[in-house]
């Protein structure tokens, strides 16, 4: 039985956390895209758990905005590369700034320097492993109430002590090499 502080509704889903985690589907031009909101530290969750669906080899881009550098990579190991993010997700949860792309033939994940997750995609089953996740569709974003400048972002040498490490342990090289695949426009 229910006392008088107990919501009134069946769907207690929000109950002690609001919904909050969204997404919004959008097609163009036979790419299906994804924008992702919720917090700093669930976008970098996010991109972790949902590198566990894409091929056991990926291409991978990741530019830190703060030093202008670029790092890429073909083919590197799904393991290899879930570990990295592991290792990451703390500081860049913590300092965004950094843009790391994610690239299957068929799939791309992208985390933007501002902690938004994208994912473009030849074919809609991330929508459905996205509310599978918990994140409700939305028509569209919500309203922004604050956009973080990329001109003013602060040194972090932590972050950037983590980046140059994930980097040489994925192998990746400084500058972004011709021929990276991309699914996104």
């Amino acid at each position: 039985m229910r006392n008088a502080m107990s919501p009134s509704g069946g769907d207690e889903a929000g109950r002690f956390r609001p919904v909050s985690d969204w997404f919004v589907a959008s097609k163009d031009a036979g790419v299906h895209v994804a924008r992702i909101g919720t917090t700093a530290e669930r976008a970098v969750d996010l991109l972790h758990a949902l590198t566990l669906h894409l091929d056991p080899a990926v291409d991978v881009v990741m530019s830190d905005l703060r030093s202008g550098t670029e790092w890429a990579g073909f083919d590197v190991a799904l393991p290899d590369l879930r570990d990295a993010l592991g290792r990451l997700r703390f500081p860049l949860a913590t300092y965004g700034g950094v843009e790391m792309s994610v690239f299957g033939p068929d799939d791309q994940l992208s985390l933007t320097p501002e902690l938004l997750l994208v994912i473009y995609s030849r074919s809609d089953r991330w929508y459905f492993l996205l509310d599978g996740l918990g994140l409700s569709e939305r028509a569209e974003p919500p309203a922004a109430v604050w956009v973080p400048s990329r001109t003013m972002l602060a040194p972090s040498s932590e972050l950037a002590t983590a980046l140059a490490s994930a980097a040489a342990r994925l192998g990746l090289q400084t500058g972004a090499p011709a021929g990276a695949r991309s699914i996104a426009r």
